[in-house]
């Protein structure tokens, strides 16, 4: 079922047949799956919707297992998207262990008029015509044409600029664990969320970052960097890894450039298992990375030198 129109709350418009946001006309980035999500919590505003029916709206079965981490990201996305804060909202509450109520006054935009009719005018009577044009009338057409081209060449190059001087795309893949804990995956999926809402809040608009492709969750020894690379346009990734010796828990996480696969930046995170607060953790690793690796991004991809090692 299609739900045409769009709707409008606070500063920002909603259209369903594109799925496209915008703030005061100026369209906000969303991807995909956290535009469904919004749509969804729009057309049930003021109502509370359970994460089971966000994820028969928007996720298929065969994607059921990721469908928790994937969820949590979609809402991570259209908060930092709508400037929300889930302390206090203004637009999405959570209601925990129910789902999610979008709380915001929300109205239909008023659609265009029929064509060939203009609402509240009565039909006025057919104008007499001059068999041959004014002078000002050819003028005006002129002009008209003038500005038309001037217009017209103006958005092919704007277009073309755009097209060479696009954004660079860092692809976030899922953390792996290589311990022998079952319990390290959890800290795992959650390092890896908390990465790609740190590494978005600090683009800037100057990279995308992708997170919730399909292939950035697969196995590790199903994974290939060139795939990913061509398939999502990733000029960066961002592979994190959980490691433990004796009592320490270690977090690498490695900063590498597409296609030539170059190691760029490694940092490093070790704790005691017995001090292990995955919360904590999981903010302080994710901070880490996006001050170490957002300049980094920035430098490289613009061709500046990138920021000296410091010393040990």
């Amino acid at each position: 079922m299609t739900h045409p129109g769009r709707f409008r709350f606070g500063l920002f418009e909603f259209d369903f047949s594109t799925k496209e946001l915008r703030r005061e006309g100026i369209l906000v980035r969303l991807q995909s799956q956290p535009a469904q999500v919004l749509a969804c919590l729009i057309l049930h505003a003021g109502h509370t919707v359970s994460r089971e029916e966000l994820r028969s709206a928007v996720w298929s079965a065969e994607i059921f297992v990721d469908f928790d981490r994937g969820l949590n990201f979609c809402i991570g996305q259209i908060r930092l998207a709508l400037d929300d804060d889930s302390t206090a909202p203004r637009y999405i509450r959570t209601l925990p262990k129910r789902g999610y109520q979008f709380i915001a006054p929300v109205e239909q935009a008023e659609g265009d008029a029929p064509h060939g009719t203009t609402p509240g005018l009565s039909e006025a009577p057919p104008a007499k015509k001059n068999r041959f044009p004014s002078t000002v009338a050819v003028a005006l057409i002129g002009a008209s044409i003038v500005l038309l081209v001037g217009i017209v060449t103006a958005a092919y190059w704007v277009r073309l600029k755009q097209t060479s001087n696009g954004h660079p795309i860092v692809a976030v893949l899922r953390f792996d664990n290589q311990t022998s804990d079952p319990r390290m995956i959890h800290l795992g999926d959650g390092l890896t969320d908390n990465v790609v809402e740190e590494l978005t809040k600090l683009s800037l608009g100057r990279y995308d970052v992708i997170g919730n492709a399909h292939i950035l969750g697969l196995p590790r020894d199903q994974r290939d960097l060139t795939a990913i690379g061509s398939s999502l346009h990733a000029a960066y990734v961002v592979l994190g890894q959980l490691q433990t010796e004796r009592t320490q828990v270690r977090i690498l996480v490695h900063l590498i450039r597409l296609p030539g696969q170059t190691h760029l930046w490694v940092t490093r995170l070790d704790r005691a298992t017995t001090e292990l607060d995955p919360l904590s953790i999981e903010s302080e690793a994710a901070r880490k990375v996006g001050e170490e690796f957002s300049q980094r991004i920035v430098k490289d991809s613009g061709g500046s030198p990138l920021p000296e090692i410091p010393n040990p």
